[in-house]
């Protein structure tokens, strides 16, 4: 796979305000130590009824932004695939450097009803996609929630089944950083290896009750903060090539 998408090029497709969000990105990146870093970026996004308000103020709007700005540094094409889900998959689609503007909010008011919270056909949509797409680099997935699973069990059988696949699993939770509906997200970040699962693939981060008031800076290192220390514990299980 050929570099991320370029400054010149971002400035042209996207428009003069996202470069801002791409250059804090590739600070991140490159504290990180992921600069020149491949990988393909991920975006699922909860559409349950709770997650309402955030639809309307364009908070889930910036993050999809925020989350395209990071895969332009780490894929080529410029395009994020996003799940949507709430009882089941609401819908997959993309949101791009030349297709962002309103995007969001325009595919989840074509989905309709706002069900409950199932994570795991989510993730199974995310693992179908990547399977289905050929590629040759590890998924990062960040995964928006603002609450715990219905099905608690079926989330992290298929977490710990999915820790042989090269795909890390960051999880941002939307609401009350101490809210006891966030203990199953901590969790599934901490469950044991290799007891549970062969290496640990995922991260959780709440982002408060205003996350679209999180700085840029602070978003992207907590969105990537364990992301290397995964790829190295993958390549040396034979996860990551």
């Amino acid at each position: 796979m050929a570099g991320g998408v370029s400054l010149e090029k971002v400035r042209a497709v996207a428009g003069e305000e996202f470069v801002p969000v791409y250059e804090a990105a590739g600070v991140s990146l490159e504290k990180a130590g992921l600069g020149g870093q491949r990988a393909a970026v991920y975006l699922v996004l909860d559409r349950s009824g709770s997650m309402r308000p955030y639809y309307r103020d364009g908070t889930v709007q910036r993050l999809a932004e925020q989350v395209l700005a990071l895969s332009a540094h780490l894929d080529d094409d410029g395009v994020v695939p996003v799940v949507f889900f709430s009882t089941g998959v609401d819908g997959v689609a993309e949101v791009s450097l030349a297709d962002h503007r309103g995007r969001i909010e325009a595919l989840h008011e074509s989905y309709g009803h706002m069900g409950r919270t199932n994570y795991h056909v989510a993730m199974q949509a995310v693992l179908d996609h990547h399977a289905a797409s050929g590629a040759d680099v590890p998924a990062l997935v960040v995964f928006q929630t603002d609450g715990g699973p219905t099905s608690r069990q079926a989330a992290e059988q298929l977490l710990c089944s999915a820790a042989r696949l090269p795909v890390f699993w960051q999880f941002i939770g939307f609401g009350e950083p101490d809210d006891k509906q966030f203990a199953f997200l901590r969790k599934l970040d901490e469950l044991p290896v290799p007891d549970r699962r062969v290496v640990d693939n995922a991260g959780f981060f709440p982002a408060g009750t205003t996350p679209g008031a999180l700085g840029e800076a602070e978003l992207y290192d907590r969105l990537i903060e364990e992301f290397p220390t995964w790829l190295a514990a993958a390549r040396r299980a034979g996860v990551v090539r």
